[in-house]
């Protein structure tokens, strides 16, 4: 129906743009050669998530430098709300030839680099994952590879040594772990707020058996330093194997691009959820990655899909395991 005479028809003024404000750049990494990954923006969880974080690194020789740039990306997770965070191994030195974290190597309990994670989990009032430091052992031209946890008060509660060491000879790519570094031989899973998480290292991946044997577990631990070649191959299949064949979260922080050394590390630190599905990652370069732990959509899960409840084989039998109460 046509409009009277008298009527006229007007636009809408366009409203108006609001400002554009351009973030802040983040301080870059002395010594990564990949980019910086800005901060994560902090998010307002709904009641029972907890937000947790993996921090990537590209560590060198020099052990300050390295602490440096781990207490910057410890805050940077901690202003986007995480409560939990986890450091790759080795991240206070990765250095410029193997027998390296020998002649860093601490005494249990004493150090810079202990001391270092004692002091960041106080500040923050957080749970800190030492990924892996290099500590002494009976053997002096070995050390032992030993994830750290520190509650939020800034106690040690937890030290797990690391018990599969790699191996690999391809092309001209050689490691054997086992020149410079003895194993463990102890399981430890920690009963945290968090729930009960199951610490390990690495090449431990590779060894479902392990996590079977740790009983149920709500949050798997693997701080890591993957080759770029059996990273891109095989790093994210295993971390989301665990996670599905477990109905656990997993926490996988790592190292990630080029090392002065030589050496090229894959990075793609992620954490991924009881289902398989990969919540954040972080391809190549220094940054951290967040997401929340959801225990009742974890639990919702589990009664879903009673996996863990129609195992029929044992995979304890002989094996210790220390389970630490906090």
């Amino acid at each position: 129906m046509p409009l009277p005479e008298h009527v006229v028809t007007r636009p809408k003024p366009p409203a108006p743009k609001p400002p554009v404000v351009k973030p802040a750049s983040p301080k870059p990494s002395s010594f990564a050669k990949t980019k910086t990954r800005p901060a994560p923006k902090p998010e307002q969880d709904a009641s029972g998530i907890v937000r947790v974080a993996a921090v990537q690194m590209a560590s060198g020789p020099n052990v300050a430098a390295n602490l440096a740039e781990a207490e910057r990306l410890i805050d940077m997770a901690v202003a986007a709300g995480a409560k939990l965070v986890a450091l790759p191994e080795f991240f206070a030195i990765m250095g410029l030839k193997e027998t390296d974290k020998v002649a860093a190597a601490e005494v249990d309990g004493k150090g810079p680099i202990q001391k270092f994670l004692a002091a960041q989990a106080k500040k923050h009032a957080i749970w800190l994952v030492g990924g892996s430091v290099p500590l002494a052992c009976d053997n002096p031209k070995k050390v032992r590879n030993s994830c750290l946890v520190y509650d939020d008060k800034g106690k040690r509660v937890a030290r797990y040594d690391k018990i599969h060491l790699f191996g690999l000879d391809l092309g001209n790519e050689h490691y054997k772990e086992q020149t410079t570094i003895e194993a463990g031989n102890r399981l430890v899973v920690v009963e945290s707020p968090f729930g009960r998480i199951g610490l390990s290292i690495c090449y431990d991946l590779r060894f479902p058996e392990m996590y079977r044997a740790m009983g149920d577990v709500d949050i798997i631990l693997v701080p890591a330093a993957f080759t770029a070649t059996t990273g891109r191959a095989h790093f994210e299949t295993l971390i989301r194997a665990r996670a599905i064949e477990n109905l656990a979260y997993v926490i996988a922080p790592a190292q990630g691009g080029y090392h002065v050394s030589g050496r090229e590390t894959n990075g793609d630190s992620m954490i991924v959820d009881p289902w398989g599905n990969v919540l954040d990652r972080l391809p190549r370069g220094s940054g951290v990655v967040v997401a929340g732990i959801n225990r009742a959509y974890q639990d919702s899960l589990r009664k879903s899909l009673p996996a863990l409840k129609h195992r029929t084989l044992d995979c304890t039998s002989g094996i210790e395991v220390d389970v630490i109460k906090t």
